[in-house]
């Protein structure tokens, strides 16, 4: 009897987990429409969407934030959207230039914002896969960027996708807002299924471990 109740719970929670699919927010770009970054953003989201993600892209314009002040409780209708669309965010996808040898200043201030998520039940960017993709115009700040950023990824608790793109952008990776070769598309591809992939195994987990916690919260 009990073996059968057990099965149909299980049942029950991975039909609830394949019936909301993960979603997936990606950071990035410049404020130029259509710069190399947002250019691997939205195919990476994209890559993602393909593999039954639903996405939001906040880029250009809607990144152009007031610089971060923890002294002060207002915030933008930007700053706030951004904080809100990160919270309800199970997976998420930072795409950066390479400005001096470093992410931009323009994305750094937008994961400042992420301070505003420190007391939320899953704080920062706890629990969330982040995947990451630099675009320089060089390959000597490819490295030196993605390594601040995923550093960054990981004071937030978040959890950088073992595999990361990184572009020279003068190379021509993108064509027409397209990859310029199989090589470049996969790229994105590997960093879109990484980030699904954990996103609907942490999806699962919690599914999964979520009468253990609730029995802890009423037994406290």
């Amino acid at each position: 009897m009990l073996d059968k109740l057990d099965t149909k719970m299980q049942a029950g929670r991975q039909a609830a987990t394949r019936s909301t699919p993960v979603h997936v927010v990606g950071i990035g770009g410049t404020t130029r429409i259509g710069s190399s970054s947002e250019v691997a953003l939205r195919l990476a989201l994209a890559a993602a969407a393909e593999r039954g993600a639903t996405t939001e892209l906040i880029s250009g314009p809607l990144l152009d934030l007031p610089l971060y002040d923890p002294s002060s409780d207002h915030r933008s209708l930007s700053a706030r959207r951004l904080v809100q669309s990160l919270r309800r965010a199970d997976g998420i996808i930072i795409s950066t230039p390479s400005y001096h040898g470093a992410l931009s200043g323009m994305i750094k201030n937008a994961l400042d914002y992420v301070e505003d998520m420190r007391a939320d039940p899953l704080p920062y960017f706890e629990g969330r896969a982040v995947g990451s993709i630099v675009c320089a115009y060089g390959a000597q700040a490819l490295g030196t960027t993605l390594v601040s950023v995923r550093s960054i990824v990981h004071a937030l608790r978040g959890w950088p996708t073992p595999y990361a793109a990184a572009f020279n952008s003068a190379d021509k990776p993108f064509v027409d807002s397209a990859p310029a070769s199989p090589e470049i598309a996969a790229q994105l591809d590997v960093v879109a299924e990484q980030v699904v992939q954990f996103a609907s195994m942490q999806r699962q987990a919690l599914a999964a471990t979520a009468p253990e916690r609730k029995l802890v919260a009423v037994a406290k």
